[in-house]
């Protein structure tokens, strides 16, 4: 008995022996190249810095997942929903979310889900990068009239990336006249999908902060002040009120 003990032993890791040479040949084999995403009018922008220039709230890690991956991912999304959709290909996209009730029922929530989260990461990307503060100028003025200061304005703010219930983003928006309010919306809605211009958002989808702080949003949420560049947000300010505020 000892004898077949041993036999079925040596048999045995033999076999795994034999699976993890096997298992390392298909390991180290390149795998198939992933089929081209469809071209069409939306391309993924570079970042405007580098993966780890957010790191006072952000890491690299995640700065790299969420744009090559997520955001990436909705660009090729978007480009596959527009295909053979001519008239919609050719708008702008703060065009193309203001006319999602136009757009044919099979692709509209593809539309409305890539092309809303296209619009809200571009300017994701575009606001931070900063090292925090306050504005100045017109944008503060604002931002003393409409929300009552930059201290109430970040506990509201605050209060309302906290109040979003699963994945979504809070927003501050802006009028032609540069009135500020402070709305959410669910998912990757925009409020451009409801006739509104965005000044500036953040992203409270988990994989915008996990690797980082798991399940603490508000750390994150407190955190994303530091990283903020109130010059590219005051230039979002001064193109509202100019009419030339696209997303």
């Amino acid at each position: 008995m000892a004898f077949i003990h041993r036999r079925g032993l040596m048999l045995g890791a033999a076999a795994l022996g034999a699976f993890a040479i096997t298992g390392r040949a298909q390991a180290q084999a390149p795998a198939a190249a992933p089929a081209p995403a469809p071209t069409g009018p939306f391309t993924l922008a570079p970042l405007p810095y580098g993966f780890d220039a957010n790191e006072a709230a952000i890491d690299a890690r995640t700065m790299e997942l969420h744009w090559r991956f997520h955001h990436g991912a909705q660009v090729a999304n978007l480009n596959r929903a527009l295909v053979g959709q001519d008239a919609f290909a050719a708008m702008q996209l703060d065009e193309l979310l203001m006319n999602l009730s136009r757009v044919p029922e099979a692709v509209r929530g593809a539309i409305r889900n890539n092309g809303g989260g296209h619009a809200n990461h571009t300017m994701f990307w575009e606001i931070m990068g900063g090292r925090g503060g306050e504005p100045t100028g017109d944008l503060l003025a604002a931002i003393n009239r409409d929300l009552g200061g930059m201290t109430e304005f970040r506990n509201r703010f605050n209060a309302a990336s906290m109040g979003v219930f699963g994945s979504g983003w809070a927003f501050v928006t802006v009028t032609p006249s540069g009135a500020l309010a402070i709305t959410t919306r669910p998912n990757q809605d925009n409020p451009l999908m409801d006739g509104q211009r965005v000044l500036m958002g953040n992203d409270v989808w988990e994989h915008a902060y996990y690797l980082r702080y798991q399940n603490r949003r508000n750390e994150y949420v407190s955190n994303w002040w530091n990283i903020l560049n109130w010059d590219k947000i005051a230039a979002r300010y001064g193109a509202a009120m100019a009419g030339t505020l696209r997303v």
